[in-house]
C-alpha cells in the first residue's frame, strides 16, 4: 500500500500531472466564454431578423433520402418532406438494400405525392447510396435528410438563398430533438441547443466549421461532384465532406431557422453506440486531414482544427484523472487538486457551463419554444454527458493510429420506439 501511496504522490507531484490539472481546468471555462461571446455575434448579425433573405429565383431543388429499413418512419420524413413551402421541387428515396416495408411506403407516396424511388438491391451504406442517386436528382441544390427527419415547411425558404454566393457549397440547419420521452433524450435536447448549435455560430464567425448536420443539410450539386462525393470508408462521412470542401475553398453555412425535428437515441446502449461512431470517425478525420495545419492556404481551418485536438485531450485529461482521483481516494491518499465536494474552481466550472447552455436556449428559444422548458435538466449535463462523451473519446483514440479500410460502412438502423413531446 505504502508503494501505492509513494507512486501517486510522485504522479501528483509531476510537472506533467499540473499542467493537465491545470489544462482540465481552465479549458471549459475559455471555451464557455469563446463560443457565448463569438455566438452572440452571430446572433446579432446574422438572427435578428426573422424573416428568410430575399430569394432573386427559385432553381431546382431536390429533397434526397437514402435509407435503409426504415418502414417505421420514412412515411413522416416523406410528408414534411412533400410538404415543404418551396415551388420547385422534387424528392427522391434511394433504398439501400432494405428487407423491410421500406420500399412499399415509399412506393405509395409515389403513387399519391409523385416522389421518386430508387432501389438498390446490395446494402452498400449510406455514403455510396448517395452517391450512386446523386447523378439521378435532377436539382442543382440537393437537400439530403435522415429518413426519420421532419423539415419544417419554410426551411428550404432560408437555406436557397445563401446559394445565390457561387462559393456556397453547403447549408446546414438546426436539428431540433422530437422524442425527449427520457432523461437522456432531453440532454441530448440541451445539447443540440447549447453544444451543436452554439458551436456552429462560434465557428461560422471563425470562417470554418467542423461539421455539417448529416441529418439536414443542402448542398450545391457541382460542389459535391467536385470533391468527388461522400467518402464511403468513413463512418462520419458528414464531417469528412465538410473538410474536403472547405479544402477546396468552397464555403459551408449554418443557418438556424432551417428547423429539423429528429429522434435521437433514447437509451444508453444506443447513445453510446452513436457516440463511439461520432468519436471514432471525427478521429479518422482528423487524422486524414492533419495537413491542414502545415499549410498557409488552409489557415482558416486551423482553429477548426485545433479546437477539435484540444477537446480531445481535454476528455483524455477527464477520464485519466478521475481514475487517479478515484485511486487516491481508495487508498487514503487525497489527491492534489480535487475534492469530493464541488469547491471554488469546480463551482466556477460549473456556472460557466450552466451559462453557456443558457445562452444557447435563449438563442434557440424562437425556433423550439419548448427548449426553455428543458433547461433544468442542464444541471446534469456537466454530471453525466461530460463522462459519457469523454470515455466514448478516449476509446475512440486508437483510430487515429488506423487507416479507414477500403469497405464501404455499413448501415445501422436500429430505431427505439417512436416516442414524441406529447409523450
Amino acid at each position: 500500500m505504502n508503494e501505492t501511496v509513494q507512486f501517486l504522490a510522485a504522479v501528483q507531484r509531476n510537472d506533467v500531472y499540473i499542467v493537465a490539472l491545470v489544462f482540465f481546468a481552465v479549458y471549459p471555462i475559455l471555451t464557455s466564454v469563446v463560443w457565448m461571446t463569438t455566438s452572440f455575434f452571430f446572433w446579432f448579425r446574422r438572427e435578428k431578423d426573422p424573416d428568410p433573405l430575399p430569394a432573386k429565383q427559385s432553381p431546382q431543388v431536390s429533397v434526397l433520402i437514402a435509407a435503409h429499413n426504415e418502414e417505421e418512419v420514412i412515411g413522416r420524413a416523406l410528408d414534411a418532406a412533400c410538404a415543404l413551402d418551396y415551388p420547385n421541387l422534387e424528392v427522391v428515396v434511394v433504398d439501400d438494400g432494405s428487407t423491410d416495408a421500406t420500399a412499399a411506403v415509399v412506393r405509395q407516396h409515389v403513387r399519391e405525392k409523385g416522389v421518386r424511388l430508387i432501389r438498390k438491391d446490395r446494402n452498400e451504406g449510406k455514403a455510396m447510396a448517395l452517391n450512386d442517386a446523386l447523378p439521378c436528382v435532377n436539382g442543382e441544390i440537393v437537400l439530403i435528410m435522415d429518413a426519420d427527419a421532419e423539415p419544417a415547411r419554410q426551411s428550404l425558404r432560408y437555406m436557397v438563398p445563401h446559394f445565390e454566393s457561387p462559393r456556397v457549397a453547403a447549408v446546414t440547419g438546426n436539428p431540433r430533438v422530437y422524442n425527449v420521452g427520457s432523461l437522456l433524450c432531453r440532454l441530448q435536447l440541451i445539447e443540440f441547443t447549447s453544444i451543436v448549435s452554439l458551436l456552429r455560430r462560434s465557428q461560422r464567425v471563425w470562417g470554418r466549421i467542423l461539421t455539417v448536420s448529416g441529418v439536414v443539410t443542402a448542398f450545391r450539386k457541382s460542389a459535391l461532384m467536385d470533391v468527388g462525393g461522400f467518402s464511403p470508408d468513413m463512418p462520419t462521412e458528414d464531417i469528412e465532406l465538410t473538410w474536403r470542401l472547405q479544402k477546396r475553398f468552397w464555403d459551408v453555412r449554418y443557418e438556424p431557422n432551417a428547423v429539423l425535428l429528429m429522434r435521437v437515441p433514447s437509451t444508453f446502449r444506443g447513445l453510446v453506440k452513436q457516440r463511439l461512431r461520432w468519436a471514432r470517425g471525427l478521429m479518422q478525420v482528423l487524422r486524414r486531414h492533419a495537413d491542414v495545419i502545415v499549410h498557409w492556404r488552409y489557415r482558416r481551418l486551423w482553429p477548426v482544427y485545433v479546437e477539435a485536438v484540444l477537446s480531445t485531450f481535454w476528455a483524455v485529461c477527464f477520464v485519466v484523472l478521475t481514475i487517479l482521483w478515484i485511486v487516491s481516494y481508495s487508498v487514503g491518499y487525497p489527491p492534489v487538486g480535487a475534492h469530493p465536494i464541488p469547491n471554488l474552481w469546480g463551482m466556477l466550472i460549473a456556472t460557466f457551463a450552466l451559462m453557456q447552455l443558457l445562452v444557447g436556449t435563449v438563442m434557440d428559444r424562437r425556433y423550439d419554444p419548448e427548449t426553455v422548458r428543458y433547461y433544468p435538466y442542464a444541471v446534469f449535463y456537466p454530471i453525466i454527458y461530460w463522462m459519457i462523451m469523454s470515455i466514448s473519446t478516449v476509446i475512440a483514440l486508437p483510430a487515429v493510429l488506423r487507416r479507414p479500410g477500403r469497405t464501404p460502412v455499413r448501415w445501422d438502423t436500429a430505431r427505439d420506439p417512436l416516442r414524441s413531446r406529447a409523450s
